[in-house]
């Protein structure tokens, strides 16, 4: 059987995994990228310090990446040094506590004990119980189910479902969860953050999503060199299996005729005819006639209506204050709701909580002493009464830094304009995602089964990347290109 020419549009982690796998089975594989680099939201930015991760810090769910690698005959730590994080986060709050979380339950128990005494260490191990139970019991039939549907996920979970209840009652939001498992407010911050974790506000997202924290308490590791060495060794792989990869290339639309894919037409006009297209993007993208008024019926409304929270991101190299910092540190505001009000009215959050992750000292030069960071603060995806990049840039300087000195956290030297990328900014990286970067906001409770799918309306057209099931992240953005991967194949042996 002839294997069929595949063109992948998009090199982020979804698409690179589709690649990786399709090319290993012999198919014909073309990737067509945008940008210089593969690995979509996992940017490197250059610094006087060596190159930053601008995007994902560290991975979860290590067992799918290990999967991916031996499903084509290669083992992951043979290729990528990875580095298992002690401490999932420290986090910081304007009162001067701290706390550290880490994947071990014991280190964590002590450390609930003596900051928040021992009632917040019975709490805790009911809400891990809880999560622990949620993640085992939706794992298989959704995160690892390409199709997932209403009626097979409750057959899946019947017998799990007293032990579920309090997280699924219709209309519970994770603030809410939280705030009926733990009495110290530092706590109930820091476990409805989770909900952020797949752009969403712990306000407005069901109680489903508290999973995430057990999720992240299996572990997190660092690729040694930053993330996007990971999208460079499967990109790498890939090639050695015979896929093609395009960088610097802009398709401008997927042909379509009667409802069958034909190819890709570039920026410059030239046509590539394929049998099956993989578009790893945002679905809006394809929804908002971006890539063609004919593409564009392969999408539906409900499958990309209510945008995720976008962020303004800082990567910079510098000296710090603090030198104690952890890879993640969660610095917190005074009010958490009022962040999440803000951006609710499309604002800048006036006391926003920031994310530092301070980037290894090994893996920085140039400056002596000085170590790489990204610092993300939650925002509302871009619109048209966006102000000027200036403006932006100084308002959001002193809500970042003014908040962090506060705290004890001063940079030398201060990052400059370039090193912020606002939410408009995001959009141009990613056209049609209107800034937000986790596609679908996880608002509803039934949001999983509004994400679009593998398999398109259209015949031979697939989708992967974070707006598509199971979601995003980079451990489920894997997956996605994986279901889409595996859809070809399903497809090819059924015709």
């Amino acid at each position: 059987m002839r294997k069929n020419k595949i063109i992948i549009v998009g090199a982020g982690i979804g698409g690179l995994a589709s690649a990786l796998q399709l090319s290993h089975r012999g198919y014909d594989v073309e990737i067509f990228d945008t940008h210089s680099l593969p690995g979509g939201k996992m940017r490197v930015i250059d610094s006087p310090s060596g190159p930053i991760d601008g995007g994902p810090t560290v991975f979860t769910l290590k067992h799918i990446f290990e999967r991916l690698f031996l499903d084509v005959n290669e083992l992951l730590d043979e290729h990528l040094a990875l580095v298992h994080e002690p401490i999932l986060a420290r986090h910081y709050w304007p009162d001067g506590t701290t706390l550290d979380l880490s994947s071990e339950p014991d280190k964590n128990y002590s450390a609930l004990h003596d900051f928040a005494g021992p009632k917040a260490v019975t709490e805790f191990k009911k809400f891990n119980a809880l999560t622990k139970n949620l993640y085992n019991s939706f794992d298989l039939p959704i995160l690892q189910t390409p199709n997932p549907s209403i009626p097979t996920t409750v057959r899946a979970t019947s017998s799990q479902v007293f032990k579920l209840m309090s997280a699924l009652i219709p209309g519970r939001t994770l603030s809410h969860l939280v705030k009926s498992h733990f009495t110290d407010a530092r706590l109930r911050q820091l476990f409805s953050r989770y909900a952020t974790y797949v752009g969403g506000s712990p306000f407005d997202s069901p109680a489903i999503l508290s999973l995430i924290w057990y999720a992240e308490s299996l572990g997190v590791w660092r690729v040694k060199g930053g993330m996007h060495k990971l999208a460079l060794k499967i990109k790498e792989l890939a090639e050695k299996r015979g896929a093609t990869f395009n960088f610097n290339k802009t398709v401008s639309q997927i042909l379509v005729t009667k409802g069958e894919v034909k190819g890709i037409v570039l920026d410059d006009g030239k046509e590539i005819l394929a049998d099956h297209i993989i578009f790893n993007g945002d679905p809006n993208a394809i929804f908002t006639n971006l890539l063609g008024k004919d593409a564009a019926q392969g999408i539906s409304k409900k499958n990309v209506t209510g945008r995720s929270l976008s962020a303004y991101v800082w990567t910079f190299a510098a000296k710090p204050t603090i030198k104690d910092l952890a890879h993640h540190n969660v610095f917190f505001n005074r009010d958490y709701k009022s962040e999440f009000d803000d951006i609710a009215r499309g604002e800048m959050p006036s006391d926003p909580t920031l994310y530092v992750c301070a980037q290894q000292p090994e893996e920085s030069k140039g400056l002596i002493n000085a170590s790489k960071f990204e610092i993300i603060m939650n925002a509302p995806p871009s619109s048209k009464s966006t102000p000027s990049k200036e403006e932006e840039f100084k308002l959001c300087q002193k809500r970042t830094f003014e908040n962090l000195k506060k705290m004890g956290l001063i940079f030398n030297p201060m990052p400059s304009m370039e090193a912020l990328t606002t939410p408009k900014e995001f959009n141009d990286l990613f056209p049609g995602s209107n800034g937000s970067l986790y596609g679908l906001n996880p608002h509803q409770f039934m949001t999983t089964f509004k994400r679009p799918q593998a398999q398109t309306k259209i015949r031979g057209l697939y989708l992967a990347g974070g707006g598509v099931h199971p979601g995003p992240g980079i451990p489920m953005a894997l997956l996605s290109g994986r279901h889409a991967a595996a859809a070809i194949e399903k497809d090819q042996t059924s015709t």
